[in-house]
C-alpha cells in the first residue's frame, strides 16, 4: 500500500510533526494513548473496527532507519485478545516539493491473525487502505490547517 499527501508546511515542521506524540496520537484512528517510551519507542492502545470485530489493541511501535528530517520506518505489534493480533509498518519518505511545500511518501504493509483474519483479505485491505489514508489527511490538516 503506497501513497503521498501534500502538505502546506516546511520539511522541518513535518518532521517534528512526525515525531511529536500528541500529534500523532490525534491523527491515528481510534488512538486511545500513546506515549513515548524512549526517543525511537512509543506504547499505544488504539481501538478499530474491522467489519463486524471491534478490537482494542494494546501494543507497542518502534522507530527504525532513521534519516532526520527525510524520513523514517515505523513499525508496530499490537494484541487485540481475541479478536487477535495486528502488526505492520510504514516507511515514510519527505520530500521538499519547495520551502514551504512537503510530500509525505509512505509504503505500508500490515499483517493480522486470530479471528481478524477470517474475516477476509478484501476486507481486511479496504480497511487497512482507509486508516492509512486518514491518518495521513488528519495529519496534513493538523500540520498544515490551511491546506
Amino acid at each position: 500500500m503506497t501513497g503521498e499527501e501534500r502538505i502546506a508546511a516546511p520539511r522541518d515542521v513535518v518532521w517534528a510533526a512526525l515525531n511529536d506524540p500528541e500529534i500523532l496520537k490525534c491523527c491515528i484512528p481510534g488512538c486511545q494513548s500513546l506515549e513515548m517510551t524512549s526517543p525511537t519507542a512509543m506504547t499505544a492502545i488504539v481501538v478499530l473496527k474491522v467489519g463486524p470485530v471491534k478490537a482494542t489493541f494494546s501494543g507497542k511501535v518502534t522507530l527504525t532507519d532513521i534519516d532526520a528530517p527525510n524520513g523514517y520506518r515505523i513499525v508496530g505489534e499490537g494484541a487485540g485478545g481475541v479478536a487477535g493480533f495486528a502488526k505492520g509498518g510504514a516507511k515514510v519518505r519527505l520530500e521538499e516539493e519547495s520551502p514551504d511545500v512537503t510530500v509525505l511518501h509512505y509504503e505500508a504493509d500490515a499483517q493480522i491473525g486470530g479471528k481478524l483474519a477470517q474475516l477476509g483479505a478484501r476486507l481486511i485491505d479496504s480497511t487497512s487502505r482507509k486508516l492509512a489514508a486518514n491518518f495521513f489527511e488528519n495529519f496534513a490538516a493538523v500540520v498544515a490547517p490551511s491546506s
